[in-house]
């Protein structure tokens, strides 16, 4: 159960620092209630998590043989797409494609809510921007492959940690390490640990 968590806590953390939902999260912060936006990102990925987990438990399912090859191909060709992306991105700081994709997501939601800036209101745009920027994102699959070969409480436990951990830092200095967070660079390191965690599985496996 430890390696389990703490493969979904390191995965996680790592993946979505920097990602679509973390400046979603920081942005959203500038206009409202940090507490609010927390609380509706953290659930959203909470709940992309459990979905998540339960989608890689009923892999478990299958035949041994074809999850052990899967969790091998996934995380190696995850791992080999993020190094190319990392080696064609400038040195500079952040993406601002992510950052402008953000931005647009987060304006048409305002522009949807209106005058309508309840405390249950922000929680609810929170939850359903970040749920749908979540939604087939290379770390949803990583989850579900972790839960497929690992314990799936540890792996819950972990991504949640990570998940809220990367949340946190975004509510509350999303605006001053936005310039400031080198998207090649995390990208490289997440990378380096999607291939390192396809090693560890065909170890495993073996």
């Amino acid at each position: 159960m430890l390696t389990a968590f703490t493969a979904g806590l390191l995965l996680i953390t790592i993946s979505e620092l920097g990602d679509k939902t973390f400046f979603i999260a920081a942005i959203l912060s500038m206009q409202h209630s940090r507490r609010l936006v927390f609380t509706g990102v953290t659930a959203a990925l909470a709940a992309m998590t459990i979905l998540s987990v339960v989608l890689g438990q009923a892999a478990s399912l299958l035949p041994k043989i074809y999850i052990y090859y899967a969790e091998i191909v996934l995380f190696t060709a995850f791992g080999i797409k993020l190094l190319y992306e990392a080696s064609k991105m400038p040195a500079s700081t952040c993406a601002t494609e992510v950052v402008e994709e953000a931005k647009d997501a987060v304006a048409k939601a305002e522009k949807q809510l209106g005058n309508q800036k309840t405390s249950w209101a922000i929680i609810l745009e929170a939850f359903l921007l970040t749920f749908m920027a979540e939604w087939g994102d290379r770390t949803q699959f990583a989850t579900i492959a972790l839960a497929a070969g690992k314990n799936p409480i540890g792996v819950t436990i972990g991504a949640i940690l990570g998940h809220a951990i990367c949340a946190a830092i975004a509510v509350i200095g999303g605006r001053m390490l936005a310039g400031r967070i080198s998207e090649r660079i995390l990208t490289f390191v997440g990378g380096c640990l999607f291939i390192v965690f396809g090693i560890v599985a065909a170890i495993e496996g073996a």
